[in-house]
């Protein structure tokens, strides 16, 4: 079996759609993370290649930390990157409310559709699984973190984005030989 711990990076404070840009988190909350060293098992870290994931990652000062890994940044936003909800449903509204009302194949121009990131994300921790690890702290994203609580829940995409999912935040997640488990979601240390 493996036990996942899945990490939010600190925060950006950025307001819009942050995906691919590489925005750096602001980590200047030293007590929660502190708090969140304190609280994860000693395990291997991985993390997004993109800074605001691996200076989270770096901060957690664990003994084995393996290569960033491009395959879990977060969701790519193509031509919305950088842009609000606002913004992008002034120009184009039936696109951006499918792919938030009704995620799946709907994708913003030039990035990624719900399903795309999904396969790409699980794919990467799959590869992780087969490595063995009892437990694996992974500091990612927001989409990352919810693809893997969707496949855990065996829940729809839509369901799996009413999960707050809070910046330096844990979500447990199990799979063994019966499949997939969820701990906790969202947790705060």
């Amino acid at each position: 079996m493996t036990r996942l711990w899945l990490i939010r990076h600190g925060p950006t404070h950025a307001k819009s759609m942050v995906g691919w840009s590489d925005i750096p988190a602001d980590l200047s909350d030293t007590a929660a993370i502190s708090r969140l060293r304190e609280y994860l098992p000693a395990a291997p870290v991985v993390s997004s290649d993109l800074i605001r994931a691996s200076a989270t990652a770096d901060a957690l000062k664990r003994d084995v930390r393996l290569p960033h890994d491009p395959n879990l940044r977060e969701i790519n936003f193509g031509d919305w990157e950088l842009k609000t909800f606002a913004e992008v449903e002034s120009k184009d509204p039936e696109t951006i409310r499918a792919y938030w009302e009704t995620p799946g194949d709907a994708a913003p121009p030039k990035g990624e559709s719900w399903n795309t990131v999904r396969s790409r994300v699980d794919n990467a921790i799959d590869g992780y699984l087969k490595q063995g690890h009892a437990d694996l702290i992974v500091v990612a994203h927001f989409g990352v973190i919810l693809t893997q609580v969707q496949r855990a829940l065996g829940i729809d995409a839509y369901t799996a984005f009413s999960h707050r999912i809070e910046n330096l935040s844990v979500t447990v997640l199990e799979h063994g030989s019966n499949g997939w488990a969820a701990g906790h979601i969202n947790h705060i240390p």
